[in-house]
């Protein structure tokens, strides 16, 4: 075991701050990181701030993190995917039973007995695991990534939690070449959404109820952008999509979405309101659409996804920020005040 330096919460009213925490020495399937961005996600503020207590309950101290990239340090001796000097990532989960059917599939972020980067049990060292804000970690082989070489590091970062939130339904739905496909929410998910959509050769349109959104949306590769709020726009687009991808994390109206697919269309939720929402049941019978659901993506999925993007040239949109400034992140992502994720300089941490 070895301390490494971090920054973790103690309470949920708590700032962050700096601190240190265990490490394990590696064992003979791990991988050892030496953490050079970490990006940070909506679910880690929930987090840390156990707004999620009726269904994940926060133990704390909390280190948070799950959108990590850094340089492999040391490796065990049974690694054989690894050597020291290469570029890795970590995204939300660090293990699985990879015995049920749902790892048998490689869908392991659907195993009952999975384990979260932060959080979850730590089954070596007790307690629970602790996050990427953090100088270093240790990670099972089986769930370390390979960073295509040409990608900037700090855009890398949150394509290990928004990156396979987004590709992965947008893969399993099928060939979108030529389709018209809907993002709706341009924010953190929505603009690599975008991204994704218009690098399979779909026809992209932004559904977003800022008008201001337009010029970015269309950088980033929409061909069109519906304004939300604006009913005649909305009915212009009615029953006219194959596939929208649902990014929005506040309360809406789902059946004005659904009412813009066409037939066999589908809407995937990768947004989490809060509150549940109420679905007409004739907006799906009508055209027999669908609404389902997706969460991040297995391992195997997540090293295509970030192979495709090293193809593509596809990175998220940052602001690179000192750890220090994480607090002062927080409060901006309440207020969707960053284009498009923050992504902390884990160098930085070095200083305290």
């Amino acid at each position: 075991m070895f301390n490494a330096k971090a920054y973790s919460a103690v309470s949920a009213t708590s700032p962050l701050a700096s601190t240190t925490i265990p490490r394990r020495e590696p064992t003979e399937r791990d991988v050892q990181i030496e953490i050079l961005f970490c990006g940070i996600c909506h679910s880690d503020l929930h987090s840390v701030r156990n707004e999620w207590n009726s269904t994940m309950p926060t133990v704390y101290p909390i280190v948070p993190g799950h959108e990590i990239v850094g340089r492999v340090t040391k490796v065990g001796s049974a690694v054989t995917a690894f050597k020291p000097g290469d570029l890795a990532g970590v995204g939300c989960l660090v293990d699985s039973d990879h015995t049920c059917p749902n790892c048998q599939d490689n869908l392991e972020q659907l195993c009952a007995n999975s384990a979260f980067t932060y959080n979850s049990p730590d089954k070596h060292l007790g307690g629970v695991t602790y996050g990427g804000y953090s100088e270093s970690i240790v990670v099972d082989e089986r769930f370390v990534l390979h960073i295509p070489a040409n990608l900037d590091m700090a855009g890398v970062a949150p394509l290990l939690c928004a990156g396979i939130t987004t590709y992965s339904p947008i893969r399993r739905w099928g060939d979108i070449k030529g389709k018209k496909v809907g993002v709706a929410g341009l924010g953190g998910l929505g603009h690599m959404g975008v991204k994704f959509a218009r690098a399979f050769g779909a026809h992209v349109v932004v559904i977003t109820t800022s008008s201001k959104k337009k010029d970015d949306a269309l950088r980033l590769g929409a061909h069109e952008v519906i304004v939300s709020t604006q009913a005649e726009e909305m009915q212009q687009h009615a029953g006219s999509f194959d596939f929208i991808l649902d990014t929005i994390a506040a309360d809406h109206d789902i059946n004005a979405y659904l009412n813009l697919l066409g037939r066999d269309g589908n809407l995937t939720l990768v947004g989490a309101p809060e509150k549940p929402l109420a679905v007409s049941a004739f907006a799906l019978l009508f055209g027999r659409r669908s609404l389902s659901g997706s969460i991040i993506g297995g391992i195997k999925e997540t090293q295509e996804m970030l192979d495709f993007c090293g193809t593509h040239n596809i990175t998220s949109d940052v602001e690179v920020i000192p750890i220090q400034k994480v607090n002062d992140a927080y409060e901006r992502l309440l207020k969707s005040d960053v284009k498009y994720r923050f992504s902390i300089d884990m160098a930085t941490l070095k200083s305290e």
